[in-house]
């Protein structure tokens, strides 16, 4: 047994108020927690048996939780080129750079370039071929919807001028017909099939690694959406009780009939690693132009993006899952693929209760942009928001300059909330960084890091409150997964996951909010990480 006293707890109990001064201590016993309150009503009652810290006054918050995150891919891009550059120029230098100490016959990767930001937009081949020569060069976009290659990489995946463009992919040509080395959405797979996989052990221990970085920016659970690896390099960990984070595991689309036949549910798992949602796409993204849209995008001819499914495939897809207990998790950024997502669901729901199956825990992943007549139904079909608002200010100029006055209703948390629909918090890393006080700061200012748009932030009417935000991140991620009960709150009975602070968020201006750094993080009872260990929270 553990008692921590002298804190203040925001507990996010809705028992109890927010900065009540009777929440000044709490009991752990195990994995859970057994009290929560006045620091003298329970030192009395456990002081004897417990093992006692004094928190010297410092915050405690429920253990934060990015509800969409790809673990393998976040882990593998730590080791990766970092190609989030101000220019095309450096990050071509930083692939040279690379280049000179990658070993023959070996694929250089990295991720996360951005051509919307580069004044001189997307790049080539010829480009990577000059700095990189004979080595298959492979680099994935921000938004993991594009990727570019050399010609070597071209040349491993055989890609030539005749080879077609993939169902729901595109190559782009130049004016001869020849590949660019530029690849969008399918077409990437071409190159991916023929990268030498690593293995779920390989995967494994650059997930161990990568968690770390997780406790340190307060996070204790993640949704992941990764692939059938990233499952096997989660199991491993579990079995070697190495996984500390708490994982709700998607179910990629392809594997739903595989999932179906052996009969796995959401929720089958235990405390540290379970099943979620059966993952979906229904189109592209934004920074490609291959988000769905009704109208086109300003200054980019008449495209209007790919859509990759229709209300009549989610309602077919919807119905195998629903009838083997599994929710959908659909990606939807356009405003027309949320729409489709959206009457197809709202089929489904009518199939649920035709058939007598319980409504489950369906969610629609970014909801990016919504038409007007699409607002309320979020909160009408009783669908969870799955949302990153780290985005909304990412993304705010190339949005303006892409969606113009649609953006009225892009990342609309606001009128989100206000329709009454139920919200939870992600990230997307590696597409952003997976540190939620940005996303804290995205959501209540509207503003990036640097203070712009200043002073009311893009689109102030869908700036939220700190408490509304930090309630996306911990009970609202918690209730997407049906897990509210023991999970996003401190309060009896649920999981001892928490972070120390050593300033109070609620009292900072609301700017400073992305440069907050937990100084401990708990999970099941355990601290898995301390910022300094001559801190007070020091066993």
């Amino acid at each position: 047994m553990r008692l921590l006293y002298h804190a203040r707890i925001f507990t996010q109990d809705p028992s109890m108020p927010q900065a009540t001064p009777q929440a000044t201590a709490l009991v752990m016993e195990g994995e859970r927690i057994l009290a929560i309150g006045a620091e003298e009503k329970l030192l009395h009652q456990y002081g004897a048996e417990a093992e006692k810290q004094d928190m010297q006054g410092a915050v405690l918050w429920p253990g934060l939780t990015d509800a969409h995150i790809h673990l393998d891919h976040y882990a593998l891009a730590l080791q990766m080129v970092n190609c989030e550059t101000a220019t095309r120029a450096e990050c071509v230098r930083r692939v040279g750079e690379r280049a000179r100490s990658t070993p023959a016959g070996k694929w250089l990767r990295g991720h996360g370039w951005n051509h919307n930001v580069w004044a001189d937009g997307l790049g080539n081949a010829a480009e990577l071929d000059v700095v990189a020569g004979n080595i298959p060069v492979y680099l994935t976009a921000k938004s993991l919807h594009a990727a570019w290659v050399n010609a070597a990489g071209l040349r491993e995946a055989r890609i030539t001028a005749d080879t077609p463009d993939p169902a729901g992919g595109m190559i782009q040509r130049d004016e001869h017909g020849q590949p660019t080395g530029i690849l969008f959405e399918a077409a990437m797979s071409l190159v991916e099939d023929v990268i030498p996989a690593r293995t779920s052990a390989e995967s494994a221990e650059a997930i161990a690694a990568a968690q770390v970085n997780l406790w340190r920016y307060g996070i204790t659970s993640v949704h992941d959406f990764d692939g059938s690896r990233c499952f096997e390099a989660l199991q491993l960990l579990d079995a070697q009780n190495r996984l500390k984070l708490r994982v709700v595991k998607s179910i990629q689309g392809d594997k739903l009939e595989h999932a179906a036949a052996l009969g796995l549910r959401m929720g089958f798992g235990n405390d540290r690693l379970r099943i979620g949602s059966v993952k979906l796409f229904s189109d592209g993204a934004l920074g490609p132009h291959t988000a769905a849209m009704f109208a086109p995008y300003q200054s980019d001819g008449d495209n209007s993006g790919i859509l990759l499914l229709d209300n009549e495939q989610v309602l077919e897809i919807g119905i195998l899952a629903a009838e083997h207990g599994l929710s959908l998790a659909i990606h939807a950024i356009g405003d027309r693929a949320n729409h489709e997502v959206l009457v197809g669901l709202a089929t489904l729901r009518q199939y649920e209760t035709d058939h007598g199956l319980p409504h489950l825990r369906h969610r629609i992943e970014h909801v990016q942009v919504l038409h007007p007549a699409d607002l309320n139904r979020l909160a009408e079909l009783n669908v969870t928001a799955s949302v990153q608002p780290i985005h909304a200010t990412s993304d705010m100029a190339m949005a303006d300059r892409l969606w113009g006055e649609r953006c009225a209703l892009a990342y609309a948390y606001g009128s989100l909330l206000e329709s009454g629909a139920a919200l939870c918090f992600g990230s997307d890393a590696p597409v952003e960084s997976p540190n939620p006080f940005l996303g804290l700061h995205a959501a209540v200012t509207r503003r990036n890091a640097q203070g712009e748009p200043a002073p009311e932030g893009w689109y102030p009417a869908q700036r939220l409150t700190l408490a509304q935000a930090l309630h996306g991140f911990t009970a609202g991620a918690a209730y997407a997964v049906g897990m509210e009960d023991r999970m996003g709150r401190l309060a009896p009975n649920a999981f001892a996951d928490l972070i120390v602070l050593d300033v109070d968020p609620f009292t900072l201006a609301p700017q400073d909010l992305q440069f907050v750094q937990p100084v401990a993080t708990m999970i099941g009872g355990q601290w898995v990480w301390q910022k300094d260990e001559s801190l007070h929270v020091t066993q």
